[in-house]
């Protein structure tokens, strides 16, 4: 079971990935969020990730747009958001693109950060405080 007041990052793959599949690590995760589980931390700068992914061709076939923009809408009105001002330049990661969801679950010491990128941001384990894990651990450690 989770401690109150936990604290988490989702890689926006995660989130991607909770619109496409129901029953699936992603989703499971997706709805205890709404079930106000945990609470979700994330920034300007990820949702507006999260709005430019949505529309990429190849994923039209997977989900509606408007089911983006209701992502997008919940995550803005029942998420901690992180002013872009506030955070910082990470050269970390191999893939530049992931510093910046590095960058909020190191601003707000995050309990644990979640993705799927196993070439990157997996394979860095932790970031400050902040483990860096599957879905799948998630689930099975948390949520079961």
């Amino acid at each position: 079971m989770l401690p109150s007041r936990m604290k988490i990052v989702l890689d926006t793959g995660i989130l991607i990935a909770a619109l496409i599949t129901t029953n699936t690590p992603p989703h499971i995760i997706y709805q205890a969020w709404r079930r106000k589980t945990f609470e979700l931390i994330t920034s300007e700068w990820q949702l507006d990730e999260l709005k430019r992914v949505s529309h990429y061709p190849k994923l039209r076939p997977y989900f509606n747009p408007s089911e983006a923009g209701k992502l997008v809408n919940e995550l803005k009105n029942q998420t901690i958001i992180i002013p872009d001002t506030k955070l910082p330049t990470l050269e970390i990661s191999p893939d530049p693109s992931d510093n910046p969801i590095l960058a909020i679950a190191l601003v707000s010491q995050a309990h644990f950060l979640i993705s799927g990128d196993k070439k990157d941001l997996l394979s860095l384990k932790k970031i400050g405080i902040t483990p860096i894990i599957t879905a799948s651990q998630f689930v099975s450690s948390f949520l079961h």
